[in-house]
């Protein structure tokens, strides 16, 4: 049993009671209610609620002290939380910042982060016997309102903006959910929704304003805060120690936004940390926009308190097309002021830019919206906001499926057509398919890789791959990379200057003196800095000059691209 009661943030009247239905505050009419539980208690009893929570597995509900449910027995699951919390090591020598953690929300039961909203919301409605339920979505919340109201045996009417790509709203279907097109923005589609509800006698789900709602996405703190006390222990010893905590807060916490539901709940959830000193310290947040609808980012630039409109979102990605996000603007705004962070937003074109950097650098596929918090971050290292070594997580919302045409544009496949010729007859058919697919592409490369650091060539061999039918060769020292090169002849090397023994300067010195080796172009990408006599040194001698960290593959491959021609 659970015991909590509601706060009204604006004159600070107490509610017992807790109706999913309209609960607002009796004193002043305000219908944006906090959740609050009795932490002295639960802080008196840590450790004992520490080892609960071990027994308990991975669902979210493993924190169901802190969260608005009375009765347990009305829990309606999926599985959902417990997601895990990924290291991408490639993205960090990318851009220079070796602690980016992705949460990784795509593995929840309807591949988004909307089941952690979903599993408390509906069980909430289980808890007070509701059979019939109203929601206005741009996808992915009526996927997972939809699921979950199926097995609670709950009727659900999902409102979606003509938008949404169909193949979400079969989806919505598939699980029994009655939808409803609405050709115009989302919020339109939510005026339409709570009308519809009204005059029904049905319950609106309000999103934002929901208890429910805002309390499920603590979670996602908790399960950070939790998996990072694992992945990164603070040190106790030397200078850098810190005060040892059980958990540990990244640096920075941030996700694409719409409403801001999401970062709301996170933040609620880090505070709570804070308070029962499972944490020792709160992240800066950053919101990321779509910038044809960026109503929050546009304000937050200029200094706002409260959000202005966007009447018309001009997004590709519906999923973020909330013109005007309310009350929720001024919440997380407060968080920034309060925490440090940052509004920003991104174009689209940068959005799937990041999906492709993502899925191909890391091998994670994500939907455009999530790719936004990716975009956002590249940008916010790019400038310098977000430091080398701060401890970073990006919340990856959800899953790019189905894969959306203009994300990969025409020709992302090739087609091979091997002949029925005599010439396969009694014989193996390998040496004909491989003159196939070189005559596909007959410009393919040869690139050399001399670099002493194994992730350094995994990376550079990963941008190229991705791009290119190059065929690539590594060494892992000077001496060996010279004699690779002398031996294999590339059409260019890749070299790194700081290396034991034979360093790149020498390596580069030496194959300029070879007659065979003199012509090939040479990109160097280093850690070190340069003083301005090494770049003498470097003028005239290489074709590109790129910094570790500072480089993103767009650019380097157009280095290489440059020097091939």
């Amino acid at each position: 049993m659970t015991d909590f009661y509601l706060l009204c943030p604006d004159c600070g009247e107490r509610i017992e009671s807790f109706s999913p239905t309209g609960s607002r505050c009796p004193q002043c009419g305000n219908e944006w209610l906090e959740a609050k539980y009795d932490y002295a208690q639960l802080a008196d009893n840590l450790a004992e609620a520490l080892t609960r929570l071990g027994q308990r597995g991975t669902s979210l509900w493993r924190y169901q002290e802190l969260l608005p449910l009375h009765d347990p027995a009305n829990i309606v699951s999926l599985g959902e939380g417990g997601t895990p919390l990924i290291k991408v090591i490639n993205l960090g020598l990318m851009l220079g910042c070796p602690n980016i953690f992705v949460k990784d929300e795509r593995q929840s039961p309807t591949g988004s982060f909307k089941d952690r909203q979903a599993t408390l919301a509906v069980s909430v409605m289980k808890e007070t016997g509701l059979t019939e339920a109203v929601v206005a979505s741009t996808g992915n919340v009526a996927i997972s309102y939809a699921a979950y109201c199926a097995r609670a045996g709950i009727k659900l009417y999902a409102f979606l903006t003509s938008l949404v790509p169909p193949e979400k709203m079969r989806e919505c279907a598939l699980y029994g959910a009655q939808v409803v097109k609405v050709t115009s923005t989302y919020d339109k589609c939510k005026d339409i929704a709570q009308e519809f509800a009204r005059q029904r006698g049905m319950y609106y789900d309000r999103g934002l304003r929901s208890i429910a709602a805002v309390e499920s996405m603590k979670t996602m703190a908790f399960e950070i805060a939790e998996q990072l006390g694992v992945a990164l222990p603070y040190s106790t010893e030397g200078n850098g120690a810190r005060p040892r905590t059980p958990w540990r807060a990244p640096d920075w916490y941030i996700q694409a936004v719409s409403g801001g539901l999401g970062p709301v709940g996170a933040m609620k959830g880090f505070e709570e940390l804070h308070r029962l000193g499972l944490i020792d310290h709160m992240p800066a947040l950053a919101c990321i926009q779509a910038e044809g609808c960026a109503p929050m980012a546009n304000s937050f630039k200029r200094g706002l308190e409260n959000a202005e409109t966007v009447s018309i979102p001009r997004t590709r990605i519906a999923t973020l097309a909330t013109g005007s996000p309310g009350r929720g603007y001024r919440q997380l705004k407060q968080y920034i002021d309060h925490y440090g962070g940052s509004m920003e937003s991104v174009s689209d074109d940068e959005a799937y830019r990041a999906v492709h950097v993502m899925a191909k650098m890391e091998g994670l596929s994500m939907e455009p919206a999530a790719a936004v918090a990716f975009a956002g971050l590249f940008k916010l290292v790019r400038d310098g906001i977000i430091g080398k070594e701060d401890v970073v997580v990006v919340n990856c919302s959800g899953h790019t499926f189905p894969i959306e045409l203009e994300i990969l544009g025409e020709g992302w496949a090739r087609d091979v057509e091997v002949p029925a010729t005599s010439e396969f007859q009694g014989a193996t058919p390998r040496e004909g398919l491989l003159s196939a697919l070189r005559r596909l592409d007959h410009k393919v490369r040869s690139i050399a890789i001399v670099d002493d650091t194994a992730e350094a060539r995994r990376l550079i061999r990963r941008i190229l791959q991705a791009r290119g039918d190059y065929q690539i060769v590594e060494a892992e020292d000077g001496r060996t990379g010279l004699d690779l090169v002398r031996r294999t002849h590339p059409d260019l090397v890749v070299l790194d200057l700081m290396m034991p023994e034979m360093d790149g300067f020498a390596v580069l010195d030496a194959l300029r003196a070879d007659e065979t080796t003199q012509d090939i172009p040479v990109i160097v990408v280093t850690a070190k800095e340069l003083s301005t006599a090494e770049k003498d040194k470097l003028t005239g001698q290489i074709d590109s000059l790129l910094q570790k960290g500072e480089f993103m593959d767009d650019e380097m491959l157009a280095d290489i691209l440059e020097a091939l021609t």
